[in-house]
């Protein structure tokens, strides 16, 4: 049974084999959804992050970030509802997908009448509650915090003067500590554009950022540069 009329559901489809994601395009293209193709997962998650879909439809081996990666980063910041493909038999890869925040799985090789079912079904389930924020309200590092709701900062008890851009920074980069954030994710997510390598003000922010830390206090390699890959914090 194709959408409703009046509601094309736009479905992200995350697929490294062409022919796999133009098949399945084309089948739900012909069923009436509304369809995004990515083939690796760094351009999947900016996707994901910068415009609205109603599903996502994740295969697990990916170029650049695999399908755990994406799902992971996305559900801190999305709750856009993700059906995985798995290999047949995998359990492990299925368990860890749904620890992940994974709503569904479907097996290869699959068909496509199963595949269609098991995406009307899930979209029943949830269309109208899609891509809602995740983020908590406040954050605690040692002795960072961050209050998202007022945009205030304070390490050790002495509060930080950012500016929305920089506390955004500051907060996106806090909610993944530990993990390299690339450039172009942190353009869409931080400064809702696309990336440009010749834009040096990223670069601008999150040096001011990292001078307003070390003057409260803060170690200042805990805010890293990682040449070549993007921005972390420890």
């Amino acid at each position: 049974m194709a959408p409703v009329a009046q509601h094309r559901p736009r479905i992200l489809v995350v697929e490294d084999d062409r022919t796999l994601n133009g098949q399945i395009a084309g089948l739900l293209e012909g069923k009436g959804y509304r369809i995004h193709q990515c083939y690796e997962g760094e351009g999947a998650l900016i996707a994901a992050i910068s415009q609205r879909f109603d599903l996502i439809l994740l295969d697990v081996l990916l170029p650049k970030l695999d399908g755990f990666a994406v799902l992971d980063r996305l559900r801190k910041t999305r709750q856009t509802p993700v059906m995985m493909l798995t290999a047949r038999g995998a359990e492990e890869e299925r368990i860890l997908g749904y620890r992940c925040g994974a709503d569904d799985y479907v097996p290869k090789p699959f068909g496509f009448t199963e595949l269609l079912l098991r995406i009307e079904a899930l979209l029943r389930r949830t269309l109208g509650a899609t891509d809602q924020r995740a983020d908590p309200e406040a954050l605690t590092v040692g002795s960072l915090t961050l209050d998202r709701s007022r945009l205030v900062a304070r390490y050790a008890g002495t509060l930080l003067t950012l500016t929305p851009i920089q506390f955004r920074l500051l907060w996106v980069l806090v909610l993944h500590q530990g993990e390299v954030l690339s450039k172009p994710y942190l353009y869409q997510l931080v400064l809702e554009r696309e990336f440009s390598r010749y834009d040096r003000s990223l670069d601008m922010h999150l040096s001011r950022v990292r001078r307003k830390l070390a003057e409260a206090g803060m170690a200042a390699d805990r805010l890293q540069t990682v040449h070549g890959k993007g921005y972390c914090f420890l």
